[in-house]
């Protein structure tokens, strides 16, 4: 399996198999293995359900924890974080090839991860979309669904409440049609995304927005969000 060493010259994979130039090829193969893109706010004004104050440490935590989880899982190829230049350096270190985008929404960051990979990846690889604030996610749960995306051309996994989403798949030769915002669920399933079935309690449909959110997965969190969370008890 190719995971994303750390990239050289504090940008991009040296040798995940990902091209960085070129146009994709036009054969297509059965998928075996994904490109995930992880959008990742990285601003002061993350996680602003949690209330008043600066809660970038805890959301870039979340979303180191998410990203370190997606680079051990089976069949992932490499991780491409879309994020400021403040947050780059954390995922430089952990080895995921970062583009830098500084006024980015979630939905053109988005844009540019899934583009992005689409010029890089080669036939057989698949592009999946994850949310990054998935602190209890584990590499094992993400293999599990991405095993299960194999199978229809667009999937996806909805968060626990059944309205958002924290994952979506296109397979090798299929587009990507994100809708992700209020209702994200029934606006991919309209788009013609597979809901994969995922137990209720994986990491991978815990997403984080709120204090109580956080709360609920004590003693599953990753090591970054705890520390986090440890730090400001």
């Amino acid at each position: 399996m190719g995971k994303a060493p750390r990239p050289a010259g504090g940008r991009g994979p040296t040798t995940t198999g990902i091209r960085k130039s070129g146009s994709r090829a036009v054969e297509t193969l059965p998928t075996s293995e994904w490109v995930v893109v992880v959008p990742v706010k990285g601003t002061g004004q993350a996680k602003s359900r949690f209330g008043p104050g600066d809660h970038s440490a805890l959301a870039l935590a979340m979303a180191a924890d998410t990203v370190a989880a997606a680079m051990e899982a089976e069949g992932v190829a490499g991780v491409l974080v879309v994020t400021t230049a403040e947050a780059s350096g954390v995922f430089d270190d952990l080895g995921a090839f970062v583009i830098v985008q500084e006024t980015a929404g979630l939905a053109a960051a988005i844009s540019l991860g899934v583009a992005t990979a689409a010029e890089m990846t080669e036939p057989g690889r698949g592009i999946a979309v994850l949310l990054g604030d998935l602190p209890a996610l584990t590499p094992t749960e993400l293999n599990a669904a991405l095993t299960a995306a194999r199978s229809h051309p667009l999937a996806m996994v909805a968060d626990t409440a059944g309205d958002g989403t924290t994952l979506i798949t296109a397979s090798d030769g299929a587009r990507h049609a994100p809708a992700f915002g209020v209702g994200s669920s029934a606006a991919h399933r309209i788009a013609g995304y597979m809901p994969l079935e995922v137990s209720s309690g994986s990491g991978l449909r815990n997403d984080v927005d709120s204090a109580k959110d956080l709360a609920l997965l004590t003693g599953r969190l990753g090591v970054r969000t705890a520390r986090v969370v440890a730090d400001e008890l």
